[in-house]
């Protein structure tokens, strides 16, 4: 009877590849790819799905909420932002600058935007502290109203993200000094953190708003001209016709005068 060798179980060794902008880390020892393993601890929820080999062979996280896929830099519960990280989404990189805001302590505000001129799609986009810049003085409206606590002191910390042709979004600024102390926030505590960013939220959107509207009234602006010059050539079009009509009526009554001369003479 033959001897059957038996078949190692020992897993072999992958080769992790860390994607980020134009560089490209391989371990492939054994030793270091356990302990590193042992060391960091990927926390997923219940309603979150891991896949490998995504494009260009990086590991991708889906996420749940279906907006879009985030590389393992981006979901990662302990990576800090720097210049040349990559999301594959402006989105991906708002909940990734979220993620980090909530557990550095402090709120994220989705702040300045630019559009392309020939799209008008976002190309570049500024995240920041809510403490950033500072109230503007408003005269004040009755003395019986309740003033508004300060939340504003001109931190400067900041992200910002930009389009590349690729599609890809590049972090081409990281300003992490904050001028105020940090407070982290429970995870139990989301709930408050997303109340408290309503008002800042509600001036973000009202500054978006009020730049599209201006937009569109240029926009309606330029197609009213376009109109008037359209009527213009129109009612322009119609005297040259009814010149060219009365001329034809005259030729003919000429030429009806003309035979009935001859028809008489």
């Amino acid at each position: 009877m033959s001897s059957v060798r038996p078949v190692s179980t020992l897993p072999v060794t992958p080769s992790v590849r860390v994607g980020w902008a134009g560089k490209t880390e391989r371990l492939k020892s054994s030793t270091t790819l356990k302990s590193q393993l042992s060391n960091s601890q990927l926390s997923m929820d219940e309603d979150e799905h891991f896949s490998t080999g995504g494009e260009d062979g990086e590991d991708m996280i889906e996420t749940s909420n279906g907006k879009g896929l985030v590389t393992n830099n981006e979901g990662s519960s302990d990576m800090e932002p720097c210049v040349g990280m990559e999301f594959e989404s402006e989105e991906a990189a708002k909940v990734f600058y979220d993620a980090y805001a909530t557990r550095m302590g402090f709120i994220m505000r989705v702040d300045a935007f630019r559009r392309s001129m020939r799209d008008g799609k976002v190309v570049w986009r500024r995240l920041v502290c809510n403490k950033e810049g500072f109230r503007k003085l408003r005269p004040k409206r009755s003395e019986n109203r309740k003033p508004r606590a300060i939340t504003r002191e001109g931190c400067k910390a900041m992200i910002v993200v930009k389009k590349e042709k690729t599609g890809k979004w590049i972090v081409t600024r990281f300003v992490n000094e904050h001028n105020h102390p940090l407070v982290v926030t429970p995870a139990n505590g989301r709930r408050s953190v997303l109340l408290s960013q309503t008002p800042d939220e509600k001036d973000v959107k009202i500054r978006e708003l009020t730049a599209e509207l201006q937009r569109e009234r240029k926009r309606s602006a330029a197609f009213q001209e376009q109109l008037d010059m359209v009527l213009r050539d129109m009612e322009d079009h119609s005297h040259h016709l009814s010149r060219n009509i009365d001329d034809i009526v005259q030729s003919v009554r000429e030429i009806e005068s003309k035979r009935l001369a001859l028809s008489h003479s």
